[in-house]
């Protein structure tokens, strides 16, 4: 008679943790979305390889100190800043990317009608008391992006509050109450992404949205981000395109030192699963995409090469 087969037990036991935490994962109800995962040889803990899902940008200095050896982070901006070294990084950050996820989107930075604030130099030049709204999570890219902002203008969030203003850390979603706190006159600005799903309802109850131009726009640049847009063809009640910064791109990367077999591993199980992870309502995840640089996901940071040879041999280069 013939045995039947069974997996082993170390094999069965990591199943039921990774099937179990990406049915959770998948909840609405379940409020723990952000996953840490730890892949290591059974009873070997100095074999151990991590992986991150994460929308900020300290998942960069968790893979700068090997804390985490495969991260993703939305948006793709602050790998670029962390390449160069740029404020705040203290130096270059050899990152390289594995792929990008395409998500098209922009931040954007309005005001009350009624601040008189018609460009963002105004706010230092008028050490303008601002009250400002702000994702409630403090490591969001958001936070990261209007720090650096303000540092090229020259202020702070904490000189906002010197000069009489505040900063009110709010549910990032709940678009509609925040709104509803400007049209009561308890906050006169908001700065965030996710355009889509405020910047219109901003615009209807007297928002201007503020430009980064000129001087700011070229320092930003400089350290590595990206220029965008947000079009009046998109938006009828802006009296103008409006420049401001990309926050386009969910992108998953490491370090140019990662070993060639563990990406080569990664982007493998990747395209196995790509019908599983859904994209924008879509369907699985474009890999085709996802290696070239495009508006939607930019590459801001080279591929690694273990994962540029997998697109090419696998037609998607």
């Amino acid at each position: 008679m013939e045995r039947r087969k069974w997996a082993t037990p170390s094999t069965t036991r990591s199943r039921v943790v990774l099937e179990v935490a990406s049915e959770l994962a998948g909840l609405d109800s379940w409020t723990h979305k952000q996953a840490f995962v730890n892949l290591r040889v059974q009873g070997d803990a100095s074999s151990t390889w991590s992986l991150i899902g994460s929308d900020t940008p300290a998942a960069i200095d968790m893979v700068a100190k090997g804390q985490a050896h495969i991260a993703i982070i939305n948006p793709a901006g602050p790998l670029a800043v962390a390449l160069r070294g740029s404020d705040p990084f203290r130096e270059p950050i050899p990152l390289r990317a594995i792929g990008v996820i395409p998500s098209y989107d922009q931040l954007a930075l309005a005001v009350s009608e009624s601040t008189g604030l018609t460009s963002l130099e105004q706010i230092k030049d008028r050490k303008f008391p601002l009250r400002l709204s702000l994702r409630g999570q403090p490591d969001h890219s958001v936070r990261f992006y209007v720090d650096q902002i303000c540092a090229v203008l020259g202020f702070t969030l904490e000189d906002l509050t010197s000069w009489g203003g505040s900063v009110s850390y709010d549910p990032g979603f709940n678009f509609a109450r925040r709104l509803a706190a400007v049209q009561r006159g308890e906050v006169d600005a908001m700065f965030d992404e996710a355009v889509d799903n405020w910047v219109g309802g901003a615009l209807d109850v007297g928002m201007r949205v503020l430009p980064i131009e000129g001087a700011t726009l070229a320092e930003l640049e400089r350290r590595g981000f990206g220029r965008s847009v947000l079009r009046q063809a998109e938006y009828p009640k802006l009296p103008g395109d409006v420049s401001t910064l990309d926050f386009s791109g969910w992108t998953i990367f490491t370090l140019d030192s990662a070993p060639d077999d563990l990406i080569a591993a990664f982007c493998s199980a990747l395209e196995a699963r790509k019908d599983r992870v859904p994209w924008q309502g879509e369907g699985p995840l474009p890999l085709e995409r996802m290696c070239r640089d495009s508006r939607e996901g930019p590459l801001n940071i080279p591929l690694h090469p273990a994962a540029e040879r997998f697109s090419r041999e696998r037609g998607y280069l």
